[in-house]
Order: structure tokens, then C-alpha cells, then sequence
């Protein structure tokens, strides 16, 4: 892209407009929000917290560049103090105050290269948070191919015995065993080094990086830096691609590096020719002095705001035939007795998952995905229609799997689409797993799928798509891109861009961002998609610590949670499985026509308190009264907190009588079940006293704040 910054020498502590930098003892300072941007003559942007010791120091330039001919101006293996980034200075500023926001905008300069950085700071009104985004423009009269860019980096700490006292916080990520956070001492992967005896920085780092484009697939792209004073900062990544979290340490303190795709990491280089430029990848901060709990509300906050119109959809409960079900496997004769079932227990979407379009002659249908016409054989007297139209008679709306990103190599798709409408590796289509991967940057790719996408609407009147992602191609693509990392990184972006025009061309279409589980959830995506399945786990045991732990990186009106009861559940058994739907978005599956009655009648109370509570999912911020869980925790708990309550859902992982305490919670009642084994609630100093019976249990517990 070919472009022109505009530039402006009206700076944000002076919107009038006559204010130039001329004195380089003068630092010019531009608020936005809770944060405020710094700069001078002799310094580039720096982004600080004026209230914070723990986040933020001046000189320490917001945004750093590397590229093939200059990677850093002193030796690490930290992305910080790139060459081109020490070189870059403020050419101008100036601040845009919007309905909900306010924004500052910053050029700056590099003589050597040629590069200018136009970097845009926007705060939400309602957040402690910042979103920062860049746009790297090539001014020069020579290519320049860039390597990396920092969208973020941020100096932490006020001195290095600072760093004694702060915490690490990081989520893993693992098919079925999703959100895994643990904090550990910053000081266990930033050793002490004596750095004033020696004078410089440290040349170490500690980070975490994505692999391929499954975004969350090893770990969440987001994260928390906390001390014990209560101070927090947290961030989160917007890629659908690689990524890249980075710490230092200097002679002042620690340095956080947030950062799209790598060379190192990924394979990424893009060619940046005379006047073109490029969209670094945005992240957001956020910060509190109410301790990580703190600076997740922040983050729920701005996450709100990210979604814009999309935040004001309904929240329609789901039943979906997957899980513990029927696995890939409809049927007509298999659908109908689900779908009555699914309307009386009170769902209002019904969507058949996988499968709907392979021929179960066949086999295995996985590498014959990509032509996505529904199987003849599979709904023999009407068609798939027949099924759909019952559907509609009774209700609900009808929903469809799709994986839109892949062709089976089995698939006819597969033939007839050129070998540029695929991802490539010298020269040859990418193949994973008996599948290819589609290229949405090529028209073909996008035309194919809009075609199927317009037939379901038209044809068969779906309204919701549940999108999946089950195979992690690598690197990305090389044809057309300088890296592997960059074609990645475009197809992501032509992904993301090519979901908003489909909503655009049918607003009443709702889209899952399944993604094989939570395996690439993150908000590049989520700011454009309605509901994120937060597991593939089958087992309900091991579901309670994923669903607890998700509403710190997915809103909780999009943690689409799983509760598929089973016949050979007792009662607390189906309440315990209910409960982990109901602790966000109550997502239902099993085999409810092979139910008993009073199981089915704990479904119907079920969706019936869901439907009670879910406006006002929408305004609740989550917080953890036993704290984030650990995968073998006993005992889990998640709170919701809104303006006048807090729901709080405990789940009791042990088969004996336990007795535990939820710190912080005061009187509570049981909303959910209405009438089971009684469990002891007693509030004490501290908290809330809890006694439960022998055998695993759940409940949902309502705590009036008065």
C-alpha cells in the first residue's frame, strides 16, 4: 500500500497547534487516558503511567523496528533498542477526542532508513486501557524488508531491586486442557546480575511465542506483570498469527517487548518498497492498582469496546450435535428426536456440527472437506432441508459447521482450485494432515467460500455458524510474501477482513469462533465473532478449570462453555456438568432424547436461569475468590460481578465430604439447583465457609452486594 502520513507539529499538550520541538531538555507529554505518551528532541515516544512505579519509564521508545540490514543498535536477544528505533523522533502530534475514546496520534522519523512510524494511542473511556497500533511507512528511496516490530515496549520497574518484587503471569494452552495460568517471580527468568558493577544492560531475555496459527494453541496471547502492592499491568496480543512476548533487564529496571510475527520466531520478513506501508500488529495494556483481578476488569472493559456493535447481539442459547454425541455423524433419523428435544429444554439455536456434507459410504470425511454440499444419503426423504425446516417449525434457528481455511485433499475443491488460492512452501501446496490450506488473500478462495456461505443463508435459511480451525499448517506461506510469517500473517488478516464483509452481507448471521477448542482464540478474531468454544474437553471432570479460567482472556458473554449430560450421570452429576455451561455461555450437547425425565427437567431449570442471567453477562467483570485455578485443583471457583451482585460458580472435584473457604464472598444462596443435596454455606471473617456432601458437585451461588 502507498501512502502519506500526515504530519502536524501541533503537539497534544498544545492542540491549538504552534508548538514545535526545539529544545531538547524539554520532555513533551500527550495524556491519553490513564497513560500518557512522552518524547523530545533527544528521545523517541515512550508510553508511561504517570500514576505507576510498576509500568512505564521515560527513554524507553514505545515502538521498535528491526529490519534485515539493522537489527539492533546494541547487542541481546531481547527485542529491545533496535537501531531504527533509537534513531526515530517525533515529527508532529496532535489528539482526536471521539464518541468513547480518546486518541493520540504520533509520527516519528528515521533519517538513516527513511522509515516513519505513525503510531495511533486510543483509550476508552470506560478502560484503564490502551489499544496501540502502528503504521510503518518507507520513505526513502530504497526497499527496506522489515523483521520485527514491537507494538509495544514498555519499561517496568522503577530500579532493578524492583524486580525482586514483581510477578510473571502466563497462560499455557493445550488441546482439552485449555487457559492454564500460573505466576511465577520475574526473578526466576531474570536472574540477578550485579548489572551496575558492569554498567550496561543485561543481554538476556525471557518470552513466550506462538507456533504456527493456532494463536493460542501453546499459549494465550495475553498476559500480566504484578507486584505485591497491589500494582498490575496486563496485556493482550490481537493476532491470529505469530506472536511474540519479551523480557529484559536493564540498569533501570525490566523491559516488556510485545510483538507480532519474527524472523527468529517465524519466519517473518516483509518488503517494505518506497512509499508502501505496513499495519504492525495491534495490542492493548491495561492497567490497575487492584492487583491482576484489577487489570482483567480493565481488559473485559476495553475488549467491550473493541467489539463495538458487535457487543449489542443477543445471546441466544446453543445446542450443538457434537460432543458426546453424535461426533461428526448426522443423521436425519439421528437429528429429528435431538431437535425436539433441543426446543423443549428451550434452546433457540440448533446446529448440526460436522459431517452434514460427507457421504457416510465414504469414511472418514476429514480429507473430503472443502466442497460443502450437504450428503444425499445422510438425510434421505427431503434432504437436509427437512431437518432445517423442523428446525424452524419449532423455534429455533438452524446453525452449520463449517471450516472455511481447508480442502481435504480428497475433496473435488481440491482440484479445481488453482494452486494460488493455497498456501505454499517452495513452490509446492502446504498439505497437513490429508488437507490443504486455502489462502484468503487470493480471490478464488474467498469467492469459493462466499458461494457457500450465500447457498446455507439463502438456501437453507442458517443463521449461525459454528467456524472451525483444526489443523496448524506450519510457518504460513511463502507465495507472494517475503516470509513464510508474512503470508501468514496477510492470510489472517484477509481472513478477519473477509468475516466482517460476510456479516455485512447477511447481519443476522451469528459466527462461533470454534477454532478446535480455543486453539486459536484471540481478539483479532473475537472482536468480530459472536462466541468462542472454550474446549473440545469430553470429560466434565476436567472441563471446570478451563471454563473458570477462560473470562480472563475471552469475555464472559463469549466463553462459549459445554454442558452435554449423560444417562449415566446421577443428579449431582448433570448439575455439575450444567454448571460449567452456566458459568458463561451455556452451550448444550449430549443425548437428550436418551435422558431421563428429571435429567431433562435440571436442563429446562438450567437454560431457564441462563435465559435470567445473560443480559447481564454483558456488564459483569470475573474475578476468582480461590484464585486462578490450577488444572488439579480440587476445588474451582469463578465469580461475576456486576452492579448490584456477584454469581459465583464452585465446583468440588473430590469424592469425599470437603470443606473450603471462598475468601472474600459474603451471605450467598444456592440459584442453582433449585433443590439439591444441600451444601453448608456459612459466612465467616474472610469469607464464606463451605461444607459439601460426599461425591464431586457443583453450584451456582448468588451473593447480594446489598
Amino acid at each position: 500500500m502507498t501512502d502519506t502520513f500526515p504530519h502536524t507539529t501541533t503537539t497534544a499538550a498544545d492542540p491549538a497547534g504552534t508548538t514545535i520541538l526545539e529544545d531538547s531538555a524539554v520532555t513533551h507529554r500527550a495524556p491519553v487516558g490513564a497513560f500518557e505518551l512522552r518524547w523530545s528532541l533527544d528521545a523517541p515516544l515512550s508510553l508511561v503511567v504517570p500514576t505507576s512505579t510498576l509500568a512505564g519509564r521515560d527513554a524507553i521508545g514505545l515502538v521498535e523496528v528491526f529490519s534485515a540490514s539493522e537489527q539492533r543498535a546494541r547487542t541481546s536477544q531481547a527485542y529491545w533498542r533496535s537501531a531504527v528505533g533509537e534513531r526515530l523522533r517525533v515529527q508532529g502530534s496532535h489528539v482526536v477526542t471521539e464518541a468513547g475514546a480518546s486518541k493520540a496520534i504520533v509520527v516519528q522519523q528515521d533519517s538513516v532508513s527513511g522509515l516513519e512510524v505513525r503510531t495511533t494511542v486510543t483509550a476508552p473511556t470506560a478502560a484503564r486501557a490502551v489499544r496501540i497500533e502502528h503504521e510503518v511507512r518507507n520513505a526513502g528511496r530504497e526497499p527496506v524488508v522489515v523483521t520485527a516490530i514491537a507494538s509495544a515496549t514498555i519499561g517496568f520497574g522503577a530500579d532493578s531491586r524492583d524486580l525482586d518484587e514483581i510477578q510473571w503471569g502466563t497462560a499455557a494452552g493445550e488441546w482439552l486442557a485449555e487457559n492454564r495460568w500460573r505466576e511465577i517471580p520475574v526473578r526466576d527468568v531474570l536472574p540477578e546480575l550485579s548489572l551496575d558493577l558492569h554498567g550496561q544492560d543485561g543481554r538476556g531475555h525471557a518470552s513466550l511465542t506462538s507456533h504456527g496459527a493456532w494463536s493460542s494453541g501453546e499459549h494465550v496471547p495475553c498476559g500480566y506483570l504484578a507486584r505485591s502492592d497491589g500494582e498490575a499491568l496486563m496485556w493482550q496480543i490481537e493476532a491470529s498469527a505469530g506472536w511474540h512476548v519479551d523480557l529484559c533487564q536493564t540498569l533501570g529496571g525490566g523491559v516488556l517487548s510485545l510483538l507480532g510475527p519474527t524472523d527468529l520466531e517465524h519466519q517473518f520478513a516483509h518488503e517494505l518498497l518506497p512509499g508502501e506501508i505496513f499495519a504492525a500488529v495491534p495490542v492493548a495494556v491495561a492497567v490497575s492498582a487492584d492487583a491482576v483481578e484489577g487489570a482483567v476488569a480493565e481488559l473485559t472493559h476495553y475488549r467491550r469496546w473493541l467489539r463495538g456493535e458487535a457487543q449489542q447481539q443477543e445471546l441466544p442459547v446453543v445446542y450443538n450435535d457434537f460432543m458426546n454425541t453424535l461426533m461428526g455423524q448426522p443423521s436425519t433419523e439421528k437429528l429429528m428426536p435431538l431437535v425436539r428435544r433441543a426446543a423443549e429444554a428451550g434452546a433457540e439455536v440448533f446446529c448440526i456440527d460436522a459431517g452434514w456434507f460427507a457421504d457416510p459410504a465414504v469414511g472418514d470425511w476429514w480429507s473430503t472437506v472443502g466442497e460443502w454440499r450437504e450428503a444425499a444419503s445422510r438425510f434421505p426423504g427431503g434432504g437436509m432441508k427437512r431437518v432445517i425446516d423442523e428446525i424452524h417449525r419449532l423455534g429455533m434457528a438452524p446453525g452449520l459447521w463449517l471450516e472455511p481455511e481447508v480442502v481435504g485433499v480428497d475433496s473435488p475443491a481440491a482440484a479445481t482450485l488453482p494452486d494460488e488460492a493455497f498456501f505454499q512452501r517452495h513452490g509446492r501446496r502446504v498439505q497437513e494432515h490429508s488437507r490443504y490450506h486455502l489462502d484468503f488473500r487470493h480471490p478464488a478462495a474467498r469467492a469459493h467460500l462466499d458461494a457457500t456461505v450465500d447457498h446455507l443463508v439463502e438456501e437453507f435459511g442458517i443463521s449461525y455458524l459454528k467456524l472451525d480451525y483444526n489443523i496448524n499448517p506450519g510457518a504460513g506461506t511463502e507465495h507472494n510474501a517475503a516470509g513464510a510469517g508474512d503470508g501468514l500473517l496477510a492470510h489472517t488478516r484477509a481472513f478477519r477482513d473477509w468475516l466482517v464483509r460476510v456479516q455485512q452481507r447477511h447481519p443476522s448471521l451469528r459466527i462461533e469462533n470454534c477454532s478446535s477448542g480455543a486453539m486459536r482464540a484471540d481478539y483479532s478474531l473475537l472482536a468480530v465473532t459472536h462466541l468462542q468454544s472454550t474446549s473440545d474437553q469430553q470429560d466434565f471432570r476436567l472441563y471446570p478449570p478451563i471454563a473458570a479460567s477462560a473470562p480472563a482472556s475471552i469475555l464472559p458473554e463469549q466463553c462459549g462453555n459445554w454442558a452435554y449430560p449423560a444417562r449415566e450421570m446421577d443428579d449431582e452429576e448433570t448439575v455439575f456438568s450444567l454448571v460449567t455451561g452456566l458459568s458463561g455461555r451455556l452451550y448444550l450437547s449430549g443425548f437428550l432424547d436418551d435422558l431421563r425425565a428429571d435429567q431433562r427437567a435440571r436442563i429446562a431449570e438450567a437454560v431457564s436461569l441462563h435465559k435470567s442471567l445473560r443480559d447481564d453477562l454483558t456488564e459483569t467483570v470475573p474475578f476468582w475468590p480461590r484464585g486462578l485455578p490450577e488444572w488439579s485443583a480440587e476445588t474451582v471457583s469463578l465469580g461475576l460481578r456486576s452492579a448490584t451482585e456477584d454469581l459465583v460458580f464452585v465446583w468440588d472435584r473430590t469424592d469425599a465430604p470437603a470443606s473450603f473457604l471462598l475468601p472474600g464472598v459474603g451471605e450467598a444462596e444456592v440459584l442453582f439447583p433449585a433443590d439439591g443435596a444441600p451444601w453448608g454455606l456459612l459466612p465467616t471473617t474472610g469469607g464464606l465457609s463451605v461444607t459439601t456432601p460426599a461425591g464431586i458437585g457443583a453450584r451456582v451461588l448468588r451473593v447480594n452486594r446489598g
